[in-house]
């Protein structure tokens, strides 16, 4: 039976399960047993976006193999996978970086298409915070031209395209290896479109 490859990166009060080949497809919990429950439950969810890359998730998708466990940091306590796999520091084919971006362009796609339905004013988060819809989709696009610099791609303001580009572009100013770039800003982008839409009125 074909499993899906998961990186579990566990830190000292949170884990992350990411799966390796679907960016965006990343969920935590207080430990591994709870991360991979979470990427379970979400599967559903991921397969909406997947769809609008002409992508299907397979039907046993659920069925994770952990292929690398990672021991996590700060970022992963604070609440973002924040460690590279092995795994990723190998350079993707041109067919691995078509698929990978075609999987990235769709998790904004749908956080664009959750914004456009949502009203400026969300419920309420835990604890009574949380940023409204605008503020939200500004924290992902000031993300992102942060994390277009540890690839080695400087931008004065958000240019998803030529961050799309620069993945196919060696650059030797990298301090993230591509793959990881792409799982972590799909992961962003994903993770407050889910966000965005568990909180609308």
């Amino acid at each position: 039976m074909a499993s899906t490859r998961v990186y579990v990166e566990v830190g000292a009060k949170r884990a992350f399960a990411s799966a390796a080949d679907w960016p965006g497809w990343s969920r935590s919990g207080r430990d591994e047993a709870a991360a991979l429950e979470a990427l379970a439950a979400y599967a559903p969810r991921y397969a909406r976006v997947t769809k609008l890359a002409k992508i299907e998730l397979p039907k046993d998708a659920t069925s994770f193999k952990v292929v690398e466990r990672l021991k996590g940091n700060a970022t992963t306590d604070f609440g973002a996978p924040g460690i590279p796999a092995k795994d990723e520091t190998r350079r993707m084919t041109p067919s691995e970086t078509r698929r990978m971006v075609s999987l990235l362009e769709a998790c904004w796609k749908y956080l664009d298409a959750v914004r456009a339905r949502a009203p400026q004013e969300l419920r309420k988060g835990p604890r009574g915070g949380g940023r409204d819809r605008d503020k939200m989709f500004e924290h992902v696009l000031g993300a992102e031209l942060e994390y277009a610099k540890r690839i080695g791609l400087r931008l004065k303001q958000s240019d998803r395209k030529a961050i799309l580009e620069s993945f196919s572009k060696p650059n030797r100013e990298e301090r993230w290896p591509v793959v990881y770039a792409v799982r972590r800003t799909a992961w962003h982008a994903l993770d407050h479109a889910w966000e965005m839409e568990d909180r609308i009125p």
